[in-house]
């Protein structure tokens, strides 16, 4: 995720969770923009299934379909003058000709990667979701409105591509949302790879289209909210049945529409998408000190009474990552005048560093970090020390943190980031596994041989099997007890932390750990047709899945071209990420 402000012409930009996104504030949607009419006009205010879509209306403009739990008092966008937020990104010095000139190769192999994966995805599936990387075929994962097309268009722009960006302009013409692949909506992967994939797009471009369109499944996704409660109900048919929020929901799907509802509503100049994230964010503000854990929210909560304290399981990572990612940018994005945001994200943070983090015993006695899950109960809460990539995003989110808030927190940041550096260097591959787990350091540090092999046989059952045969079938590289999903998915978390550790302490470090990760996942995942997902990378050579998420494009490639990039390209003083 990121969000950007630049400070004189207030400038924003963001790149949220899976998707880089970029938004600009100074904007706001053109009145004469205005949104076609798709189907037939309804003067009704009261609800009626003759505003649905039929076989001879196929098309619908969701804006003027009447609701079942209609609002009746909207929360307006915060006003005033944007608050002054402290300079984020390292002031680089010139960069030596040899510098640069290594620099810029790296740069020129990533824009190859990503045009080797561009050129696939619209030879073997242009307007689907996905393309299926060895077999040529493609996906519909996401509702079959051309996820990979939507989510790249950002990074389209960035990296130059303009004729492919042109024609990617005129294919978000053709998407029809009155038609899906999938029986049911899932918002949040709709919204955050869809709807912030239009605003970023529009905000670098400022091509009309893309305003229209996010408008247009912006109303649509609005829909998901009328339940009586007004928590939206995920997945949602969004077929006018009566419906109700879910009583077991992931947090990180209810807790990670704030960004793209707030742009949305900053662009149209219509209130209500965002006072649908603020009744959100207001009862997960009144319950945060009422979970078991306090300071942090459960994994899955109650949407459905709006009960987001109960539950025992916490994490940053997996189904609850973004919730957490989102807070600190929603705060730039609004110019810094709610406060609940801060206050949010620091109270969730000082709950983390106290029971989340921790210092896993290393050969190489490292003094770095993993953030894990939790379960509390009754006061009492024990971690898991399992490792996540996709809990790697935490480094540069709380780097960022440090910076805008003015918190004691970046070394902690450095050592987070370190330690997703760590678990890609261990592999055989080069490449971090989906999860792991390692041994915490009790007050001693050193790396010992004896107690990791002890660690390795009570891991896994204590049985007669010695730990050096237990270590021979899971390739267990030193430090690692288990390694519980060999997989890579492609994902982008790990450089996202790289870039914004780089950006803010100017540490070429970063930039040299970057092109290792990028040499070794341009290995072992490129296929004829894009890159493919890795199936083990405790092996030397991964096998390869048939599967490549829009992610791929849309932000991995998008982080490892901007390490690369002059420090002016996406200036972190200019755009938040």
């Amino acid at each position: 995720m990121l969000v950007a402000t630049k400070r004189k012409s207030l400038l924003s930009v963001l790149a949220l969770g899976t998707i880089f996104v970029l938004y600009t504030l100074h904007q706001p949607y053109s009145k004469e923009l205005q949104i076609p009419w798709l189907g037939q006009k309804h003067e009704s205010t009261e609800f009626s299934s003759s505003h649905l879509p039929t076989a001879n209306n196929t098309y619908i403009d969701w804006s003027r379909v009447p609701q079942r739990n209609p609002v009746h008092s909207i929360k307006a966008l915060p006003t005033g003058c944007p608050k002054a937020i402290p300079l984020i990104q390292y002031v680089f010095p010139l960069e030596s000709p040899n510098a640069k000139s290594t620099r810029l190769k790296r740069l020129q192999a990533v824009k190859k990667s990503f045009e080797h994966t561009w050129n696939g995805y619209k030879q073997h599936a242009w307007m689907k979701d996905e393309v299926s990387p060895i077999s040529g075929g493609s996906r519909n994962s996401f509702g079959g409105w051309a996820a990979t097309l939507v989510d790249s268009l950002d990074t389209l722009w960035i990296m130059g591509l303009e004729k492919e960006f042109k024609q990617a302009v005129s294919g978000v013409r053709e998407i029809d949302f009155s038609r899906s692949t999938s029986d049911g909506i899932n918002i949040f992967e709709t919204t955050i790879r869809y709807l912030g994939g239009f605003l970023s797009a529009y905000d670098l471009s400022r091509e009309e289209i893309l305003l229209v369109k996010a408008r247009e499944l912006g109303e649509m996704l609005y829909h998901a909210f009328d339940t009586p409660n007004r928590m939206p109900k995920t997945p949602c048919a969004i077929e006018g049945n009566p419906q109700e929020a879910g009583s077991s929901t992931l947090v990180a799907e209810i807790g990670s529409l704030s960004l793209e509802f707030t742009r949305l509503s900053q662009l149209s100049e219509d209130p209500k998408f965002y006072d649908a994230i603020e009744r959100i964010t207001e009862l997960f503000a009144s319950q945060q000190n009422k979970t078991q854990l306090p300071g942090m929210w459960p994994m899955v909560v109650n949407a459905q009474k709006g009960d987001f304290s109960e539950g025992t399981a916490f994490t940053l990572g997996a189904m609850s990552d973004s919730l957490y990612e989102y807070l600190p940018k929603q705060y730039l994005l609004l110019g810094g005048l709610s406060d609940i945001y801060r206050s949010l994200y620091e109270n969730s943070m000082n709950t983390a560093m106290r029971h989340s983090f921790f210092r896993p015993m290393n050969q190489q006695n490292l003094d770095i970090l993993v953030s894990s899950s939790i379960s509390a109960l009754g006061g009492i809460s024990q971690r898991d020390n399992q490792g996540q990539h996709l809990v790697c995003f935490v480094g540069g989110m709380v780097g960022m943190g440090a910076k805008i808030f003015e918190r004691d927190d970046l070394l902690t940041a450095r050592k987070l980031t370190d330690g997703c550096i760590w678990a890609y260097e261990s592999m055989p591959s080069g490449i971090m596994p989906e999860t792991f787990y390692a041994i915490p350091c009790g007050d001693q540090c050193q790396w010992n041989e004896t107690l990791w092999r002890q660690r390795v046989w009570e891991r896994h059952g204590g049985d007669d099997i010695n730990a050096e045969a237990h270590i021979k079938e899971k390739r267990l590289q030193p430090g690692f007890i288990d390694i519980s999903d060999p997989r890579y998915m492609l994902r982008p978390e790990a450089i996202e932390s790289v870039f914004i550790m780089y950006r803010i302490t100017g540490d070429p470090v970063y930039q040299e750990k970057a092109w290792s990760m990028f040499q070794a996942i341009e290995k072992h995942s490129q296929t004829d047709i894009a890159h493919a997902a890795l199936e083990d990378v405790t092996v030397s050579e991964p096998p390869k899945a048939d599967k490549m998420e829009s992610f791929w494009p849309a932000e991995t490639l998008k982080y490892f071209y901007l390490i690369f990039s002059n420090p002016d390209v996406i200036s972190l003083d200019d755009y938040v990420l």
